[in-house]
Parts: structure tokens; sequence; C-alpha cells
């Protein structure tokens, strides 16, 4: 059970901080009601130490809250407000992915906790729609996360330049090899034989291409970034080509399409046009390989209506699926849902590598100086968020095969 374990070293504090103390203490009150497995340390600004939660096995998290504000930043503007409180100094942690873990896990328990509210919810809100994906937004959001350089991202992802989930055989393959089983698998999902043509939307730096020219099949990719148009393009695939252009305004028929963690840029308003695409340009009978990240259930309706961390900092106009919502969109279209597996742990396995790499490339000063250490702990924090995120189970990394009836 949660309760205060030590107060000896509480400092004396002025009635302004008094009522600091006492409104951090509610909020801490309303989080250890709502741990229902794993349990958190704090260390808080008055001196005193709390552990919450405590009922079920779970991860524990250790933070040190320096400034009661990160409390009511937390409750007033959720994911965002605790990015900003961390970013500021008001709290800190040892290792923040046990504590983005247990949030996750007790997501049903926990309620609005930790979700904006009122105004800021709304100012939020209001920015995240003019963001969204239309035609002419579309570039600038992926401008704003895929083109930061190829030479950042050649830091930290393997030589293969795959910037999506992994699929580990065992806890100690590399990545790179984990990375090739995850695009044979995709490439397998399409069907496609040589001499067989597949769309890929959203192509990323070639990757998906390169393991199908090696099987002589023609691929077709759809990217809005420069960068990753120019990386594909350099690799010189045989029968790859690569176009800077929209997913709507293609018009070809292909034997098959795959896509990778490219439908979280696309947003909810948009999944209606990204399906008709899917089935306009397939043949009948052709399948789909999808990969994508979705976010559980129980937790969707209040992810749709708020706007998260990631949202505003990451990836602007994005949003993670309802695979629900999404099945029934497509089988409305005629695209039967089949073959679904998830390996979200995978997910959490990869950016844990990716953080790794990323903290060598930070200690050996080897990202562009264009990027500064504001920007290096903005990512870092995302990783370990992101991390975090699927380790709780609340979010998941899942591989589908739609096929045109």
């Amino acid at each position: 059970m949660g309760g205060v374990l030590s107060a000896a070293a509480a400092p004396r504090r002025g009635p302004l901080a008094s009522i600091a103390a006492r409104l951090g203490h509610r909020v801490l009150d309303r989080i250890d009601r709502g741990l229902a497995a794993g349990a958190l340390e704090a260390t808080l600004p008055d001196g005193t130490r709390r552990r919450l939660g405590g009922r079920g096995d779970g991860p524990v998290a250790i933070v040190v809250v320096r400034r009661w504000r990160a409390l009511a930043r937390l409750v007033t503007a959720g994911s965002i407000g605790w990015y900003r409180a961390w970013a500021d100094g008001d709290w800190t942690s040892p290792d923040p992915v046990p504590l983005f873990d247990l949030f996750m896990r007790n997501r049903a328990t926990l309620g609005r906790v930790a979700r904006s509210a009122g105004a800021r919810r709304l100012a939020t809100r209001a920015w995240h729609w003019l963001r969204r994906n239309t035609p002419a937004n579309a570039r600038r959001n992926i401008e704003a996360h895929y083109d930061l350089g190829n030479d950042f991202y050649r830091e930290w992802l393997d030589e293969s330049l795959t910037y999506s989930s992994a699929m580990f055989a065992r806890p100690d393959e590399p990545l790179e090899a984990a990375q090739r089983r995850k695009l044979i698998a995709m490439l397998e999902r399409t069907g496609a034989s040589a001499g067989q043509q597949v769309l890929e939307i959203g192509c990323g730096w070639g990757s998906f291409a390169a393991v199908a020219a090696e099987r002589g099949v023609l691929v077709h990719g759809l990217t809005l970034s420069t960068e990753q148009k120019a990386v594909t393009e350099a690799r010189a695939l045989p029968g790859v080509t690569v176009s800077l252009s929209d997913y709507r305004d293609e018009r070809g028929r292909y034997d098959a399409v795959c896509s990778i963690e490219m439908v979280e840029a696309v947003g909810q308003q948009f999944w209606p046009a990204y399906l008709d695409t899917i089935a306009r340009v397939l043949a009948p009978g052709g399948r789909a390989a999808i990969q994508y990240i979705s976010i559980a259930e129980d937790v969707f309706p209040a992810y749709a209506e708020s706007v998260d961390f990631i949202q505003r900092y990451i990836f602007p106009g994005g949003m993670l699926l309802s695979t629900d919502r999404f099945r029934a969109l497509a089988e409305a279209r005629g695209l039967a849902w089949t073959d679904p597996h998830g390996f979200g742990l995978d997910y959490a396995e990869t950016l844990r590598r990716w953080r790794e790499r990323f903290d060598q490339a930070v200690a050996e000063h080897r990202l562009p100086k264009r990027l500064g250490p504001e920007f290096v702990a903005l990512w870092r924090y995302y990783l370990m968020y992101c991390e975090g995120g699927f380790r709780g189970g609340g979010i998941d990394v899942q591989q589908v095969t739609l096929v045109r009836r």
C-alpha cells in the first residue's frame, strides 16, 4: 500500500509552499489509488518519500520530484506537461522507462490522472487540427521528422536504415538480423514473386525495397521525404523506383502493397483515404502487408480526444491506430483482414537498442552539431517514452495481411 516512508527531513516552508505541497500530495493520492500493478517510489520537494501502489506485480519506478509544479503540469497538460516538467528539471529519474511502463500498465485504473484538461487540452487539440495530414500539410509534417538529416539517422539506426520494429528470434540476436527477419516476413506476406510489382507506401530509406530486389520483385516506393528519396535512389536497386508523392495521388495497378509503420502518420480522418488507395491499386486477389502501431481499445477514446507528447513534439499530425476501427474500415472496402500478429515487446527491445546506439553516438560526439542539447534530450526522452509504452502493453506493433476480394 502507498504511504509516507520518511518525513523527518521535511524543510520549513511558507504558506504558498505549504499549499503547493498539500495539492501535490493530493495528486499523489490519486496516483496511489490508481496503481493496481507495480509501484512508484517518489522523493518530494518537502523532504518526504512516498511509495505509491505496491498492490500487484509490476515495475518499480523511482522518481525525484524537485518542484511541485511537475505534478500540476501532469494533471493539467498530461504527457506534454510531464515532458516539459522533465525538460525544465522539475523531476528526474535514474531510469524513466519503468515510470512510463507503470503509467501505461495502469492506464485503466489511473483514468484521467495524466490526461490534459481544460483550456490546455482545447489549445493542443486546435494546434493538432491545424497540423492534420491534408495533402498540403502532409509533406510539412513528414519533413519535420524524417528530414532531420540522413547524417542524424545513420548514427543510431542499423546499417539498413530501417526505422520500424525489428522481429527478434532470441534476446541476443543482432539488431540487423532481426530487422532483416521483419522485412522478409513483410515481403512474404505480399505473396509477390520475381517480376511482380509491389507498391510500397512509405518506403523509408529503401530497406524493404532492397530485400525485395534480392528476389527479383519490382518495387515502386512512395515517400514525402526528400532525404529518404535520395538514399533510396542512391542504392541503385534493380527494379526499384521511388517518387516524391502522396499515397492519395497513386493511380497505378499493382500485384501487392507493402506499408511499414507509415499509417501512423496518416491520422484518423484520413484512414479511409489510405485504405481507398490500397483497394484501388490492388489487383483482384492481391495482398497488402501492413505493419502498424496500435493503441489499446480501452484507452483509444481518451487518446483520440487529446494530444500527447509524441504528437506535439515528435510526429505532428500523427495518430496510433485503433485496430477495431481500422479493421472495420478495411473490411468495408473489400479488404479481408487475415493473419494478424502482434509483437510489441520486440518493439520495446528495438527501442532499447536504438537508445543504446543513440547514447553512444552522443558520447562520441557523432551527431550533427546543428542538433543542439535540447534536441538530443528530447529524442532520448522520446525513445524511453515509447519503450515504456510498449513494455506496459498499452501500445502494440502488429502485422496483418489485407486481401482484396
